[in-house]
């Protein structure tokens, strides 16, 4: 089983930039789709992007298309995201999880969410 562990957020101005981190130990990091998920205060947890493991494609909440772009870096067993136009309602703790292989209901099927990362967007 993979450890994940997201790094990067931080308080943003809205319009602004951000990329977060998630880096995971573990010698078969390339066969593990991996989801970004969100979790506003007072909200429950939705579903922002997943990237799968071999191929790399990408899939992406509505809300969020268009702006976020995930990647992953196989020599660094890591995955990013990449957070352009970012809107106060983007604001929550970001957490990185082991997806379904192919990303299908990554929103209700992530499991093995790191502690998160801190995402603050106001001015």
């Amino acid at each position: 089983q993979l450890q994940l562990v997201e790094s990067g957020g931080a308080l943003v101005q809205p319009g602004g930039s951000l990329r977060v981190s998630c880096t995971a130990s573990g010698i078969t990091f390339e066969y593990y789709s991996i989801a970004w998920l969100r979790q506003a205060p007072g909200k429950e947890r939705e579903d922002v992007a997943c990237i799968t493991g071999r191929e790399g494609f990408t899939y992406y909440a509505d809300s969020v298309k268009g702006r976020f772009a995930i990647s992953r870096d196989y020599t660094k067993h890591t995955v990013y995201l990449q957070m352009n136009n970012l809107k106060p309602w983007d604001t929550g703790i970001y957490y990185c999880a082991e997806a379904p292989g192919d990303c299908a209901g990554y929103g209700e099927s992530a499991e093995n969410l790191g502690p998160g990362t801190q995402v603050t967007v106001s001015s």
